[in-house]
């Protein structure tokens, strides 16, 4: 079987596609990735010999009377285009698409060649482009079930968010502190802010660092890379130790390492986190469409797997005091795990596979 996936634009999207992919290709099928024309795209898939990988145009949709809407309509034909001229070289037998405006054209070209077509919805709310994807598609895939009200008459399948294989591997926690180079006795907490980092996280932990000044406690810091070398000059500073980088491409040794996380709340990371039974302080990107990340972090802490506070109530005492708390309460951390872990996706990158294969003819 030969199957198109459409999965740029952002981590969200590209990896649990490639997750989805993976297992297609694990399966025995020929894989297809329609990525976005974003460097951090290209940067993921560089390795990827395994499947063919071609991008496609594509933009956000801007507002109703904005001078971009002339480029985006471009970009939509440009996409449409180029997903047709793709399709009669590779011809797929069916098509998924991960979500956001790369994922349009792609279901659009399907459609037009009369294949079964998917789309999945990651967050707790879909922004505009799966809205309109939705339309499209022979079959609405969600993480969420919170999420299905929103596709009133579509066929609904609740399959969860996918992790890519290389996360599928439990890691020892003392043996990833180590190959991170930092002590394998003091409680570690690990900061990320998504793909590209995220600079309200990262200046709301940098205030909190002398609370933990000379104390057993260490972080991981992923910054995204423009905050890298302020973020290593300030743990260097306060004398705290700390793996500071601006991503890892490893990322089952950073959760193994963990024992508290502070994070956005992307679906992806989400369910990352949820499979590592990481116990989690959230903190929503408060930009996000529709505010689907609010919304995906109060699930989380609906079930007490997490806590949340929003950006703009975030100070260094309300941060440094929650993170303080959290260490100190091993019990709560451990039912916080036992939580997070119900939560996680169970063979979410299976379900989908399987439901593609069933599709086809």
């Amino acid at each position: 079987m030969k199957v198109a996936i459409a999965c740029g634009g952002t981590g969200g999207h590209l990896f649990p596609g490639i997750a989805v992919a993976e297992v297609l290709h694990e399966r025995g099928h020929q894989v297809l990735l329609l990525i976005s024309e974003k460097q951090v795209d290209a940067t993921a898939v560089r390795d990827r010999t395994e499947f063919r990988i071609e991008r496609i145009p594509a933009i956000g949709l801007p507002r109703v009377f904005s001078l971009d809407l002339p480029r985006f309509v471009l970009k939509a034909v440009e996409g449409l285009a180029r997903c047709r001229r793709v399709y009669r070289d590779f011809k797929p037998q069916a098509v998924l698409g991960m979500g956001g405006f790369t994922s349009t054209a792609p279901i659009l070209a399907g459609r037009l060649r009369r294949l079964p077509t998917f789309i999945h919805e990651s967050n707790a709310i879909p922004g505009k482009a799966n809205r309109l994807n939705a339309r499209l598609a022979s079959r609405v895939l969600v993480g969420f079930e919170d999420c299905r009200r929103f596709f009133p008459g579509a066929r609904v399948e609740v399959t969860g968010t996918p992790i890519r294989a290389s996360l599928r591997k439990r890691v020892d926690g003392a043996a990833a502190r180590r190959n991170l180079g930092l002590k394998t006795d003091f409680q570690t907490v690990l900061i990320m802010g998504g793909s590209q980092g995220a600079h309200g996280i990262n200046q709301a932990v940098l205030a909190t660092l002398a609370r933990f000044a000379g104390r057993p406690v260490q972080f991981i810091h992923l910054t995204g890379l423009q905050d890298q070398n302020t973020v290593s000059e300030s743990y260097e500073r306060a004398g705290i130790p700390a793996f500071v980088g601006a991503f890892h491409h490893h990322m089952e040794t950073v959760y193994g390492a963990a024992d508290l996380a502070v994070a956005r709340s992307g679906a992806a990371s989400l369910a990352e986190l949820a499979y590592f039974g990481v116990p989690s302080v959230l903190i929503p990107f408060p930009h996000a469409a529709e505010n689907h990340q609010l919304l995906n972090a109060e699930i989380f802490a609906r079930q007490g797997a997490a806590e949340v506070i929003q950006e703009a109530r975030v100070g260094k005492d309300t941060l440094g005091s929650l993170i303080d708390r959290l260490l100190a309460d091993e019990a709560g951390r451990k039912q916080m795990v036992v939580r997070m872990r119900a939560l996680a996706p169970q063979d979410s990158a299976g379900r989908i596979a399987r439901l593609i294969e069933t599709s086809v003819k």
